[in-house]
């Protein structure tokens, strides 16, 4: 069975940026943090996972439905245009893409969607027949989890890999439950409220007696706790919502085809990848 590898690109380049020291500069004084830090933990995964194919893809500046849908959706993430460029990761993107290039790994920034829909099309499209592994820790992706798809979360030694297994140990829900899950808890980092009183133990529960969210908030009437019960009813409207923010659908269409992402590792190094585009 072929592997596919699709790496959330802003995610990563994110984790290294803010994760490497903050001044790793070149011998010409310019920092390089977030593109070493970038291509090591890339080698590192693809050293890891051994795909056959692999897609970097990465959000580009853009609205999109969901922020139409909700305009508080991801308003307090961080506006770098308004900060100085070496507190910017978007500042190293350009050695990124070199890099990227350098290796022979095709790349895309998205121009009307975001990543997680285009990660969610190639899970859907090719998950039944190829084994697919995203590698990201944005936690929307465990909707996608199946027995062929699975969620790297990168962290060195101690990365993991989220299965159906590691799901339903974490959080004692299926996969196909997860934008439920979510929907109900929220997620700060999006920006999403979910509903009071409802915590992750909460959500289980109910999604265990229920079975997804829409049964639910229809049937919050005999939910015996009352602040859950009236919680649910009263954020019925926001719930659903935030459904149609989380949930991946996977139908845009895709920037690759299997056939232009075939990939085999040849052995080579983070140093030799920043010696062959000029930043070592």
């Amino acid at each position: 069975m072929n592997r596919l590898l699709i790496v959330d690109g802003s995610n990563l380049l994110f984790q290294m940026f803010f994760g490497m020291p903050s001044r790793i500069t070149n011998s010409e004084g310019k920092a390089i943090q977030g593109t070493l830090g970038f291509v090591g933990a890339l080698l590192k995964i693809i050293r890891r996972t051994e795909p056959t194919h692999i897609a970097v893809l990465f959000d580009g500046e853009h609205e999109n439905e969901r922020t139409e849908l909700n305009a508080d959706y991801k308003a307090n993430r961080v506006d770098y245009s308004q900060t100085p460029e070496e507190d910017s990761p978007f500042s190293q993107l350009p050695d990124v893409y070199a890099a990227l290039d350098y290796m022979g790994i095709k790349h895309t920034e998205t121009t009307v969607c975001e990543t997680d829909d285009w990660i969610a099309g190639y899970a859907h499209t090719y998950g039944d027949n190829t084994e697919v592994i995203v590698a990201s820790f944005d936690s929307d992706f465990f909707q996608l989890i199946t027995e062929n798809v699975s969620i790297l979360r990168y962290r060195g030694d101690n990365t993991v890999i989220c299965t159906p297994a590691y799901l339903r140990e974490k959080f004692g829900i299926e996969p196909s439950q997860y934008a439920d899950f979510k929907s109900l808890t929220g997620d700060s980092s999006d920006n999403i409220k979910g509903a009071d009183k409802v915590g992750p133990k909460t959500a289980s529960s109910l999604l265990s007696e229920f079975g997804n969210l829409e049964n639910i908030i229809l049937n919050a009437a005999p939910i015996k706790k009352p602040s859950i019960r009236e919680s649910i009813i009263r954020n019925a409207d926001r719930l659903r919502t935030n459904y149609k923010l989380i949930k991946l659908e996977g139908t845009v269409p895709l920037p690759f085809t299997m056939k232009e992402l075939p990939y085999t590792y040849d052995g080579i190094t983070t140093n030799e990848v920043l010696k062959g585009i000029g930043v070592k």
